[in-house]
């Protein structure tokens, strides 16, 4: 009888990690293993910033005729984004687990950041970023895997027969999840009978991010795409597929929390000779600096005058800036005032703001008010996501796949998932034809 429900094993380490989280504003993570805070200075106190003077006029005035002439006083200049808060949250070791165990090891012997860069190679660690999601609105959560699957490693063909390679039929209702692929991909079949494949591979043709709206339920599976080696392993015996992503999970106001599910892809679109008029739908735009130091992806929002064209009923942005390691490595941003709530994730390398060091694998919290954000690289290349948007200002309760604004209505989501309003899950193992029957028999209410 257990094992029918062992397909589900890899969201429920999920789902029993994020349940024990304290969602009360300012609450720390429990899996949050170290906290540095910037140091005080005379221009930031907590949240307020200090914004420099723009001067008085002058009082000396020259009388060339009967007016009186003024000194014209210069523009200031946009006050920065500091900090508030800085965090590392633990990082656990799957797909394989064995070298996810062997990174936590050398994390304590040779340094983090010595790990932090194997990881980038090997694989082997998930990091769930769980929020406190009053003072984080509207972002919920943060999740960056980066895993590695061997056609040699016998662990995983011993594993998989009880641990799936991949998220297994489950529910949400709610919010939002982002999906964005770095390297590799995802094979998707939901509820509502799509099926679509996308990743960061030549194969999936551009298609690299997937926007899934919820809203009233939504069943879904997501299993890695591991049908191809890596580009250095094409033609050889012994092959790896790397797979790495970050899921976002991005709160719905209230008046959206039941609208119709719905799940597209998002095609990556170059737009340095474009307007956000002209860029097509379901694109994330690319944006290169004219030195080549920076690319910057637009999943939503906007950045440079340039606006992704995906519909979010939320208030919000979520922009990748990859530094290519040439100089000078810069990026400004500018940030809409109703922007209080910014976090920023390094994925890879080291970056300075604030005239602070941020190591790789830290989560950056940034003060509620100032006018743009400056990030420089240091040593070479980096690779940072950036969330920003507007606070909802409403409640809001979460509890394992669903994200609502009250406990009675998470109560009632599981009730609607149990009475298969949001139809029924499916065993990930049958194939296409299988999956499309047993929705149809099987259909969701939504």
């Amino acid at each position: 009888m257990a094992r029918k429900y062992l397909p589900l094993l890899p969201l429920l380490v999920l789902i029993i990690v994020s349940s024990s989280c304290a969602f009360s504003p300012g609450a720390r993570s429990p899996l949050a293993t170290s906290s540095i805070r910037n140091k005080p200075s005379s221009s930031h106190h907590g949240n307020t910033h200090h914004r420099a003077s723009t001067g008085q006029p002058n009082d000396t005035a020259t009388a060339e005729t009967s007016s009186t002439l003024t000194t014209a006083q210069p523009s200031p200049p946009p006050s920065q984004r500091r900090i508030a808060n800085v965090e590392k949250f633990a990082r656990l070791p799957v797909w394989p687990v064995w070298q996810g165990v062997f990174l936590f090891f050398a994390s304590k012997i040779f340094g983090p950041e010595v790990a932090a860069r194997w990881e980038d190679e090997i694989g082997g660690r998930v990091c769930p970023n769980f929020f406190a999601p009053e003072s984080t609105t509207p972002f919920v959560l943060l999740v960056h895997h980066r895993h590695a699957f061997m056609n040699w490693d016998p662990v995983r063909y011993i594993q998989r027969t009880f641990f799936p390679e991949g998220f297994p039929a489950h529910p949400h209702r709610g919010f939002v999840t982002v999906t964005y692929i770095l390297e590799g991909g995802f094979f998707h079949r939901d509820s509502l009978g799509i099926k679509q494949t996308y990743g960061a591979e030549e194969r999936h043709r551009g298609k690299h991010v997937q926007w899934l709206t919820a809203g009233s339920g939504i069943q879904h599976e997501e299993m890695w795409d591991v049908s191809e080696p890596d580009k250095k392993d094409e033609g050889k015996l012994l092959w790896t597929s790397s797979q790495e992503l970050y899921q976002i999970w991005l709160n719905l106001p209230a008046a959206y929390k039941m609208s119709p599910p719905d799940a597209k892809l998002l095609e990556s679109y170059p737009a340095n000779d474009s307007t956000s008029s002209s860029i097509p739908p379901d694109t994330t735009p690319v944006v290169t600096s004219q030195d080549g130091s920076t690319i910057t992806t637009i999943v939503a929002g906007e950045h440079d005058d340039i606006s992704a064209p995906v519909e979010c009923p939320t208030d919000a942005a979520i922009i990748r800036v990859q530094f290519t390691g040439k100089e000078p490595s810069i990026w400004t941003h500018s940030l809409p005032s109703s922007h209080e709530t910014a976090i920023l994730y390094v994925r890879k390398g080291s970056v300075q703001i604030d005239e602070q060091r941020i190591p790789p694998h830290h989560t950056v919290y940034l003060a509620s008010d100032g006018e743009q954000l400056t990030i420089r690289a240091l040593e070479g290349e980096a690779d940072v996501l950036l969330l920003s948007g507007e606070p909802l200002r409403e409640p809001i309760a979460s509890q394992g796949s669903m994200v609502m604004n009250t406990e009675g209505e998470i109560q009632t989501a599981y009730m609607d998932y149990q009475r298969g309003f949001m139809g029924m899950p499916w065993d990930h193992k049958i194939d296409d034809d299988e999956w499309r029957d047993h929705v149809k028999r099987n259909p969701s209410m939504y």
